[in-house]
């Protein structure tokens, strides 16, 4: 007779951060979790990899505000579970003209959830910060929290914190069939497992998995160039300098934003990104071609000559990132509409690595049919209507 399958409480797909959070949520509660990973980990194919990224409470929209308010504490318990650092405040300081909206609007939402910051006329950023050259007309707002997460350490704390929480890490093993019911099978390239529920976090390849369960998400996957650009004087955009992470809001030179981290991954190299990129397949990122479109590239270096004069304007490497986007730039965080146990958490859209914490207790509720500790409204599916009934 065969041996009687070991049931999971739950299988996650997708061990970049989400993914990772969410079996770290399910483990803490001693669920029985399965953490799947179709790559040797640590890789460089998704959303997730490299080695920093910004930390913010500076946002448009109050529901992303409060949900950094529980991110916060989340990663200081993990950095102390782990015992390294995983974040490093630097504030953040968002540059636009006075009269931009966003601007205004992201100030407005600030204030009224309590989060200090400053506003800064021209001629404070200058005495503060001598070292970035303003437009005319351009102010500064200047959050004290922000600041600079550690991501791939922040990874390996997470992967190392599963595994002693008593959860199982499988990598290498892609997943190729998911068969839906009570319990959920899950077929990979080396075994099959069961589990009373599932958690879809795989990023980029998102829709290949749900494709074959009848639902299909508006997901855009972008290939952006991640830049980093030599400092003139060594030093002198440096952590050590007091010198802040920094977001450039939308202009019409560059529609989308371009985000700055003080130097410190690479010694004497500054990284500036445009928050936007070029269609990719995720399958297909590590053909050269991939680098042809560099429209972006040409905005930063602008930037960077009238921004930053003590960097030289071209970038001495370049390295990749995919972003999975939704129309609207928002989560989603919801139930499959057909089966009620399988669970997704996609389309990031390159905002996504701050909120992990939350994000991760969410899916971990969502999965476990527990009420879920924020209004989902902003994250449904159901807010995509043009989708129509043959996606779902």
């Amino acid at each position: 007779m065969a041996a009687q399958r070991e049931l999971y409480d739950a299988i996650v797909i997708g061990a970049g951060i989400q993914g990772c959070f969410t079996a770290y949520h399910l483990a803490k509660h001693s669920k029985k979790v399965l953490l799947l990973e179709q790559f040797f980990l640590p890789h460089s194919r998704g959303s997730s990899h490299g080695q920093s990224r910004i930390i913010r409470r500076a946002y448009p929209e109050d529901f992303y505000t409060q949900m950094m308010a529980e991110c916060y504490p989340i990663w200081a318990q993990l950095e102390h579970e782990a015992g390294t650092q995983l974040y490093r405040q630097t504030g953040l300081l968002l540059l636009g003209m006075k009269e931009n909206p966003e601007l205004k609007i992201i100030q407005a939402t600030l204030s009224r959830q309590g989060v200090e910051h400053q506003c800064l006329s021209s001629e404070e950023l200058k005495q503060r910060f001598p070292n970035i050259r303003l437009a005319r007309g351009e102010v500064g707002l200047l959050e004290a929290s922000g600041g600079v997460l550690y991501a791939d350490k922040a990874l390996r704390a997470l992967q190392d914190a599963i595994r002693q929480l008593g959860g199982i890490v499988h990598d290498g093993e892609k997943v190729v069939e998911i068969k839906p019911g009570l319990p959920v099978t899950v077929k990979t390239t080396s075994s099959s497992y069961q589990a009373k529920s599932l958690i879809i976090t795989a990023g980029p390849w998102t829709n290949r998995l749900l494709r074959p369960l009848g639902a299909e998400l508006p997901l855009q996957t972008l290939q952006i160039n991640v830049c980093y650009w030599r400092e003139k004087v060594p030093g002198s955009y440096s952590v050590s300098q007091a010198f802040p992470c920094f977001m450039g809001l939308g202009s019409s030179l560059a529609p989308h934003h371009i985000y700055g981290l003080p130097s410190r991954e690479y010694p004497g190299l500054m990284k500036v990104c445009y928050h936007h990129g070029n269609n990719a397949d995720p399958e297909e990122r590590d053909c050269p071609a991939a680098f042809s479109d560099i429209q972006d590239v040409h905005i930063l270096s602008s930037f960077v000559r009238d921004h930053l004069p003590d960097l030289q304007p071209e970038p001495a490497v370049m390295e990749r990132c995919m972003y999975t986007n939704t129309p609207d730039g928002h989560f989603v965080l919801d139930r499959h509409p057909k089966y009620d146990n399988i669970i997704i958490g996609a389309g990031f859209s390159g905002h996504g690595f701050k909120l992990s914490p939350v994000v991760g207790k969410i899916l971990y509720e969502l999965s476990m049919k527990l009420t879920p500790s924020y209004d989902l409204t902003p994250f449904r599916i159901s807010r995509f209507p043009s989708l129509g009934k043959a996606h779902l």
